[in-house]
């Protein structure tokens, strides 16, 4: 059942806590508990209590700023649970519960947390090449600590005094994916009676990172205009809601193809495009997967949300689309955009138990879908 245990002891090995996986699966209407297990060394404990939380927070400043006094972190939800002394809390017990209990001995005791459904997933912001510290964005951490209160801002608690994991809050593409989308336009141009049509259509709705994208390109020219090349272009959106709400676009790809369409003339033909992070290293801010420690990640997943839950959402809400645009002779150019969900598969051995209906989160709120 658990193929491997995660495993923080405090400084002063008074606390060990105990997690049976990392990543927490967003389902939309619901998400993964998040099931533990804490070992306490009650002795010289004095007037203190043990607590465990989880918090989700959002860092939107550089770390280096906090040894001053300028601590940008916000915290969207935060939740407390007394340990020690015994409470009351009993929550039910697991079988992820029996399985850490079995790791951790005597002196334990269990823990779950349910996180809500509104909550962003972990995202990390790409930071530049002279940033130092921990990167912005949203993370998750599960936190056991030793204090008088759970929370009292005049109560300076120790480092060695506590023990953390980061966690992840992450989705994967749905199992019932439907057809892709499909845009057009039709474009008259000065000095012709005549117009330009063109058609852009993705074969299905949900794209998996790193793997291929066949846009198919139609274009009916009955003008005397020649079409000199056509670009696709891929955006990603990321709409940060904190105090206000604050949108950003990057562009995570741009490629152009010599395909030429001569006036009178008709084109069909699918263009293959791959949005990848190793082409977008140098991006300051660009929306990234949250990742637990150094190393790759890939480009932020799409963000699904139940109807509405867009009004509710603290955080960093992401979106991708695609432009297809026609550069044409003697100037002018004429452009489609397509919705893009960019999502990583569901592993092999989960179910998506997702009955609630959903939909892709875009910032022109142009794909819903359910």
């Amino acid at each position: 059942f658990v193929s491997r245990v995660f495993k923080k002891t405090s400084g002063n090995g008074q606390l060990s806590l105990f997690l049976g996986k990392r990543d927490y699966v967003d389902h939309v209407d619901y998400v993964d508990p998040v099931e533990g297990v804490l070992k306490i060394e009650p002795t010289d404990l004095g007037d203190r209590k043990v607590w465990i939380q989880l918090c989700c927070a959002f860092r939107y400043g550089s770390e280096d700023l906090d040894v001053i006094g300028l601590t940008f972190r916000k915290d969207i939800w935060t939740h407390h649970i007394q340990l020690h002394p015994d409470c009351g809390y009993k929550p039910a017990l697991t079988e992820m519960h029996e399985t850490l209990l079995k790791k951790s001995g005597d002196q334990s005791y269990v823990f779950t947390f349910n996180i809500p459904t509104n909550m962003p997933c972990s995202v990390t912001l790409q930071p530049g090449l002279e940033d130092k510290g921990k990167p912005c964005g949203v993370d998750f951490e599960v936190k056991a600590y030793l204090a008088r209160a759970a929370e009292d801002p005049d109560e300076k608690i120790d480092k060695k005094d506590t023990c953390r994991l980061i966690i992840r809050k992450v989705q994967f593409a749905p199992d019932n994916t439907g057809s892709g989308q499909k845009a057009e336009i039709c474009k008259t141009f000065m000095m012709s009676d005549k117009p330009v049509l063109l058609e852009a259509f993705l074969d299905k709705d949900i794209y998996y990172h790193g793997e291929p994208i066949p846009v198919k390109v139609k274009v009916k020219n009955e003008t005397s205009k020649v079409v000199k090349k056509i670009r696709i272009s891929i955006d990603q959106t990321t709409d940060v809601i904190l105090y206000s709400a604050d949108k950003y676009t990057k562009t995570v790809l741009s490629e152009e193809f010599s395909e030429t369409v001569e006036g009178n003339a008709t084109f069909e033909k699918t263009l293959a495009i791959t949005p990848l992070l190793a082409n977008n290293k140098e991006k300051r801010g660009l929306a990234l997967d949250g990742k637990l420690k150094e190393g790759d990640t890939n480009l932020a997943s799409s963000t699904i949300l139940q109807p509405g839950m867009d009004k509710e959402v603290l955080g960093i809400l992401v979106s991708y689309k695609i432009k297809v645009n026609l550069l044409m002779s003697g100037g002018g150019d004429m452009t489609v955009e397509l919705p893009l969900t960019l999502m990583h598969p569901r592993p092999i051995g989960t179910a998506d138990e997702q009955t609630t209906p959903y939909y892709y989160y875009c910032c022109c709120c142009c794909c819903s879908c359910t």
